[in-house]
């Protein structure tokens, strides 16, 4: 009989090499769960591709899906090239602006272990989904009446340039994040700043032809709501990695909260829209609900891990409540918006920063009203502006709008020589 001995000193785990071993595990969680929610923030796009096309006329659907497409595109090659290192320059602040590094930076590639709860990579892929969203709010609002190369030239400014700068502010440890200005996910920093870029574009623009008559206001119907429907489902679905990917971890409690009031204000946004709807329009218009959800979701981005749970659902419910009213608004000042763009998420992303005030359960002097109403004047101010001065020089240079019979026969044939539909 042979006796085997072990020797178990070797074999028994240290407490150093346990806890190594808790922080690898975590590390990995982390990093894996910011990476899904990079993937769901993606997806928002064929959310918005989706959505937009639904709420055009038919003329229109290859103009809409090209621009969505070349807005991801444009997204992720400027903040390769420039907006990350503008948005996030690290010890290098300069105060409002910021001189950033061109393109990304492998020596803190490097540094995976230190970087925080994810890598720089998984950092700047997560980063990078969220830059185009704001030019893609743009492109649904100027719909069926911008020439495509302008359209392009505005976005490329403005996710390379106006939208890295303003993110530097807050998320970049800028001069609101010191102020003591509060936006989790971007309820200011992404759709309210994506809304006032719309408002400008849409000033500069003009309405559609024929929206606006003597007679009144006509409605223009969008030509597939089945489509805009599922678009409304995907942006759903990818607002969990928005909302839920922002917590910056895979800490339980925190991403599951975020899950929790994210869903809860998207319902109560689609009750408070088609309840006001119906008592202003005495009609059940779902495009009303579907924009009441989208709505929710914005007005809870800025707070959805600081509000809780019941007061998600009033945040919610005042976000769609405004979606209608917001509308109606903007038709009676002749702003022509064919998705309602201005209204989501311009109108509800004011909300929702100015609900983390009213809502939040912020600490030590951050959050509060007067540091919500700056940052939402500063970053409003700064994104019309710049946004209506890069319009109008479009506009004087090589013209914004496409031909009255361009109009008149759709944007897919006299843009691009083809249909969406045989």
């Amino acid at each position: 009989m042979k006796i085997l001995l072990f020797d178990f000193a070797e074999t028994v785990p240290t407490v150093e090499s346990l806890s190594n071993a808790i922080l690898e595990a975590e590390f990995t969680t982390s990093n894996l769960w910011i990476l899904v929610a990079a993937a769901l923030v993606f997806i928002m796009h064929l959310g918005f591709s989706a959505l937009e096309s639904g709420f055009v006329r038919r003329k229109n659907v290859v103009n809409i899906l090209y621009k969505n497409m070349m807005i991801i595109a444009i997204g992720l090659l400027t903040y390769w090239f420039v907006g990350f290192n503008l948005m996030y320059p690290g010890e290098n602040v300069g105060g409002y602006f910021n001189i950033p590094k061109l393109m990304l930076n492998p020596e803190i590639a490097d540094l995976t272990s230190s970087y925080g709860n994810y890598t720089y990579w998984t950092d700047f892929i997560f980063q990078a989904m969220f830059a185009a969203t704001g030019a893609t709010i743009v492109s649904g609002a100027v719909a069926e009446r911008i020439k495509l190369e302008a359209f392009l030239v505005f976005a490329l400014v403005f996710v390379s340039l106006i939208y890295p700068i303003v993110g530097f502010w807050k998320w970049g440890a800028g001069w609101l994040d010191a102020l003591g200005f509060y936006d989790f996910a971007g309820s200011t920093l992404v759709h309210s700043v994506g809304g006032w870029a719309a408002l400008a574009g849409i000033i500069v623009l003009g309405p559609r032809k024929g929206k606006y008559t003597k007679k009144g206001m006509r409605a223009i119907r969008g030509h597939n709501m089945p489509l805009a429907a599922l678009g409304v489902f995907l942006l759903w679905f990818g607002w969990y990695g928005f909302n839920g990917g922002s917590v910056l971890s895979a800490d339980p409690a925190g991403v599951s909260k975020v899950f929790v009031t994210t869903s809860l204000a998207a319902a109560a946004g689609a009750i408070g829209a088609a309840l006001t709807g119906f008592i202003m329009f005495k009609t059940h218009d779902i495009s009303m609900v579907m924009n009441g959800i989208l709505g929710g979701l914005v007005g809870i981005t800025a707070g959805a891990d600081v509000i809780s749970i019941n007061g998600s659902v009033v945040v919610g419910l005042i976000a769609g409540i405004l979606i209608p009213l917001a509308v109606t608004f903007f038709d009676k000042m002749k702003l022509d918006d064919p998705v309602g763009a201005t209204s989501v998420h311009l109108v509800c992303g004011v909300w929702g920063t100015i609900a983390v005030a009213l809502f939040g359960t912020l600490d030590d002097g951050v959050g509060t009203l007067s540091d919500q109403l700056i940052g939402i004047v500063a970053c409003g101010v700064f994104t019309f502006v710049l946004s209506f001065a890069l319009f109008y020089l479009i506009k004087v240079t090589m013209g914004l709008r496409v031909t009255s019979e361009e109009e008149e026969k759709g944007l897919d044939i006299g843009e691009h020589e083809m249909t969406a539909y045989s």
